[in-house]
């Protein structure tokens, strides 16, 4: 008893011993990662889930929204399409599904700034900065001048030739980004993360020419005689100008805030993921859900009169003999009474029946008897055609009432 005794208790000891070592390696573990991170999660998106460095997890959810209400435009758009019939509002589909698309870029690269930099990290932010940006650009400069074609003159240029000129801007800028890690990365073999800030703006140069120029076009589209554009025209003016203030904002604390306040190189990627998501929510909000809504509602109805509108032109009215068709019984019985007028001018000593000139022989003769017994007077449809607001004293249609 005794043996077995002091066997159960060194199995206790040795299964204490075990579960401190366990508890122990995974607080170390834990002190070395970060706070809200698994254990298993690479160092290099750690930025992602860090609860100490708030700033990368809000980032991440706007961006994340943001992406998520670009698809869902993308795809009410691509729904709704055949039922646009509107020639005005068709051609601009493509472009708009060309600034979704770099909209949708925008969020996508905000995570690129959360996670850690490496070389391929650092040659994707810098080539697909200015090249987005140039794309967003692009397609808001297209679409000013869309509308003001369509203020000005009521019609507006071709699909084709909106998304051609789009592509055509921003393929100047792919040059330049192209161009610039040629030169530092390739044939001066220097790191890509190797760039001094001004470098990356004087890089985007070409982004703000764009901008500045889709600000100056949009205060255009507010002057023509056709205002059932202006709004879009309005939406665009404010898409253009909250974009200056942002560029405006970030490489000012880009370039001189984040030293001024000691922060060095800690606060740039903050500065640009910021700028990426919030921009993003600018061109979504401000022109992108403006123009898809203008793009789905049904077309107008412009021929269709207004007979409330005092402002429009009345109508033509139109002649009764000439456009009304009567019935054939009242035609008939308006022949049958002419008739009877006639033979009574006749009688009267009238010749063909016409009250123009008199043999000279019946001057001063009043009309006889036949004649004002038989003064024309409406008959039975008549009287119903006009829905009995004329007497009936025709001696013969009084007979005929009776007979009724």
């Amino acid at each position: 008893m005794f043996v077995a005794s002091e066997r159960k208790m060194r199995a206790h000891q040795v299964l204490t011993f075990l579960l401190l070592f366990v508890i122990t390696s995974v607080a170390s573990e834990n002190a070395s990662t970060s706070r809200g991170c698994g254990l298993d999660l690479l160092p290099q998106y750690v930025s992602l889930c860090d609860l100490d460095a708030i700033w990368g997890i809000v980032v991440e959810a706007v961006a994340g929204a943001g992406a998520l209400i670009t698809l869902l435009l993308m795809l009410i758009l691509l729904v709704r399409l055949p039922f646009i019939k509107e020639k005005e509002k068709k051609s601009p589909v493509g472009l708009h599904f060309l600034f979704l698309l770099g909209t949708l870029g925008l969020f996508g690269l905000t995570f690129a700034f959360i996670i850690q930099e490496d070389e391929t990290i650092c040659s994707v932010r810098r080539f697909l900065w200015g090249v987005l940006f140039a794309l967003c650009f692009s397609c808001l400069l297209s679409q000013a001048w869309r509308v003001r074609r369509l203020v000005r003159h009521g019609t507006g240029p071709a699909g084709w030739q909106l998304v051609g000129l789009a592509l055509c801007l921003m393929l100047v800028q792919v040059i330049i980004a192209v161009e610039w890690l040629v030169l530092t990365v390739l044939r001066d073999t220097r790191p890509a993360c190797a760039y001094e800030p001004m470098d990356f703006v004087m890089a985007l140069i070409y982004d703000m020419v764009l901008l500045v120029v889709t600000l100056g076009l949009a205060l255009f589209t507010l002057c023509g005689k056709f205002k059932r554009w202006k709004l879009n025209g309005a939406f665009l003016l404010i898409t253009a100008f909250l974009s200056v203030l942002i560029w405006v904002a970030w490489m000012t604390m880009y370039l001189f805030g984040n030293v001024k306040l000691q922060q060095g190189d800690a606060w740039n990627d903050p500065t640009l993921a910021i700028t990426l998501a919030a921009s993003g929510w600018v061109f979504v909000i401000f022109h992108a859900i403006p123009e898809i809504h203008c793009t789905l509602l049904p077309a107008l109805q412009e021929n269709t009169p207004n007979y409330f509108d005092t402002s429009q032109p009345r109508m033509r009215e139109t002649a009764f003999e000439e456009d009304v068709q009567l019935p054939r019984a009242y035609m008939e019985n308006k022949a049958f009474s002419m008739d009877e007028h006639n033979a009574a001018l006749r009688t009267a000593g009238f010749p063909n029946g016409s009250l123009g000139k008199r043999p000279s022989g019946s001057l001063g003769k009043r009309p006889s008897a036949p004649f004002r017994s038989n003064v024309y007077q409406p008959t039975e449809m008549a009287v119903v055609l006009n829905g009995g607001t004329e007497m009936v004293t025709h001696p013969r249609s009084l007979e005929s009432f009776g007979a009724f």
